[in-house]
């Protein structure tokens, strides 16, 4: 499988934070928010990652990033020269995807919960169509609304209804086969001028090939497009960083885990960052990883 990052758009409703930089490259606590789509990927055992962003913010990007290698990852970049909607990520992408299975990740958006590896593991070990990641959330009617039976089946979809059938947000994760390709490719406009990643999933609903994981108890999804919400995924991450002493979103350490670095590489990442306490937390990761006894 391989994955995007959709980083693009103007970040209006963070204006005027998001005039001179993307949101997506905002701190939140003590790493850019880019970095918690990136980490989801990599959990979920994807290398291969395509990042879109706008002209003016790619270049950014490419600094933070490079290639990848030093995540052992191969990153790739392209341009979303206007905001034309999420499922406009699959056209943009299709040379870069090619004839595999693909995961879509918003780069605003921010998971964390026990076991994420797994679930992530298993939704791509079970893939038959599209895979849609639902959280129950108490303001249904803001989001995207999923109605699923007792296996997970999707029975409809709903964007931001009045009345909604559940309470089963749709969260900015997705992953597809190869057909979302031609799928995306074969979508009109909607009334806002957007190719919609609503109408993407509902064609996957049609073909009774759609299913949703729920997320449940203990997860967390933070979407930090408002000056609230980043505020908010900020003191998340610091409280649970500091109770746990365990960074959440740390790269090279997930890099380190899931074997694409090895214990020295992750420590030379460190090193780098060494004035900081966030170097100082790779390096005690690297060297406690280097320490312990071979299984």
């Amino acid at each position: 499988m391989k994955g995007i990052i959709l980083a693009g758009g103007t970040g209006s409703r963070l204006h005027p934070i998001t005039q001179a930089t993307s949101k997506q490259l905002l701190p939140v606590y003590d790493k850019p928010m880019i970095y918690y789509p990136l980490s989801v990927l990599m959990l979920a055992g994807i290398t291969e990652i395509l990042l879109i962003s706008t002209p003016e913010d790619l270049p950014s990007f490419r600094r933070l990033l490079g290639a990848g290698e030093q995540f052992g990852l191969n990153i790739e970049y392209a341009l979303q020269y206007q905001p034309n909607g999420l499922a406009e990520a699959f056209v943009i992408g299709r040379r870069f995807v090619g004839d595999s299975p693909v995961a879509l990740i918003l780069g605003d958006n921010l998971f964390h919960g026990p076991g994420f590896s797994g679930v992530l593991e298993q939704a791509k070990s079970d893939l038959d169509g599209c895979v849609l990641f639902g959280y129950r959330v108490k303001d249904a009617h803001r989001y995207g609304v999923a109605e699923v039976d007792a296996a997970g089946n999707l029975l409809s979809l709903e964007e931001k209804p009045a009345r909604p059938r559940s309470d089963r947000a749709v969260t900015g994760l997705y992953f597809y086969d190869n057909d979302v390709l031609d799928i995306a490719a074969s979508l009109k406009p909607s009334a806002r001028g957007e190719l919609e990643i609503t109408d993407v999933n509902r064609r996957y609903l049609r073909q009774h090939r759609a299913r949703m994981v729920d997320l449940g108890r203990g997860f967390a999804w933070l979407d930090t497009g408002t000056h609230d919400s980043l505020l908010e995924a900020g003191q998340f991450v610091r409280v649970i960083e500091d109770r746990t002493g365990v960074r959440i979103a740390c790269v090279e350490e997930i890099a380190l885990r899931m074997g694409y670095i090895d214990a020295a590489h992750c420590h030379a990442l460190g090193e780098k960052l060494a004035k900081s306490s966030y170097g100082e937390y790779v390096m005690s990761v690297a060297e406690s990883m280097a320490a312990a006894p071979v299984a």
